[in-house]
């Protein structure tokens, strides 16, 4: 008799583990496709920042170059004149003073 009723108790046991086991993955999968969701949701973020950071670093690089050629006067008389009083496109900050 003790034979049939362990063998019963193991059956429980083992459906309750397969159970358990189905549960953790599924929660596992929910998980994952959470984290999924949210790193690209980062990434498409990074991607913006990025972009944004480059054109600026790229137009700091034109300024600084312009200066360079203002400096040694390899600039056009024309496009001197705009840099210096702030009458260019690329001007923001700089004005005329007489």
């Amino acid at each position: 008799m003790a034979s049939h009723n362990q063998s019963y108790r193991a059956d429980e046991d083992k459906g309750q583990a397969e159970e358990k086991a189905g549960q953790m993955k599924d929660s596992t999968a929910g998980h994952l496709s959470a984290a999924k969701e949210k790193a690209e949701a980062g990434k498409k973020k990074t991607s913006g920042v990025m972009q944004r950071t480059t054109e600026q670093v790229m137009s700091m690089a034109q300024g600084a170059a312009d200066k360079v050629k203002q400096t040694f006067g390899l600039m056009a008389e024309e496009d001197d004149d705009d840099e210096i009083y702030g009458t260019g496109a690329g001007a923001t900050t700089a004005t005329r003073r007489n």
